[in-house]
């Protein structure tokens, strides 16, 4: 699976990420970038509605588990199981979200867990940021289930 890929994935599944306007950026294949414009994320004092950040950030890493699993010959039903966010400052440009696995876990481990058991849970971090200042941050773990 490619990002263009993704993107069609997202746009074409979750109502959301039209309103959202939201683009599929670049995957290194250790983190996945997704990014929306300010206008139609905005809140009632001109910076980024914390829905949208926190939907961004949702989406980028459940967007790497996807193409990480896919990338890899797999096919699952990719949910989040619990996650956390702080906000740290406002965002008042195009919001730019970035996730990765969590220091403590790796996309290779979770490629292997799913091949040997058909499941596999995957702990992440995902930041926005505000220039280079850190703005969001959600931690979060996601589970991937084989397709029946």
């Amino acid at each position: 699976m490619t990002e263009a890929e993704l993107e069609t994935e997202l746009l074409t599944t979750i109502p959301l990420t039209n309103a959202m306007a939201l683009r599929v950026g670049a995957c290194d294949g250790t983190s996945l970038q997704l990014m929306a414009p300010l206008a139609p994320n905005i809140n009632d004092k001109g910076c980024a509605f914390g829905g949208s950040l926190a939907s961004l950030l949702t989406l980028a890493c459940w967007g790497l588990a996807r193409l990480t699993l896919s990338r890899a010959g797999h096919q699952a039903d990719i949910y989040v199981q619990d996650s956390q966010l702080s906000y740290f400052a406002p965002v008042w440009s195009e919001v730019i979200a970035i996730a990765s696995a969590a220091p403590d876990d790796s996309l290779h481990a979770f490629v292997d867990r799913f091949a040997q058991r058909g499941k596999a849970r995957l702990s992440m971090v995902a930041d926005v940021c505000e220039g280079s200042t850190l703005a969001t941050r959600m931690t979060a773990r996601f589970v991937a289930l084989r397709k029946p």
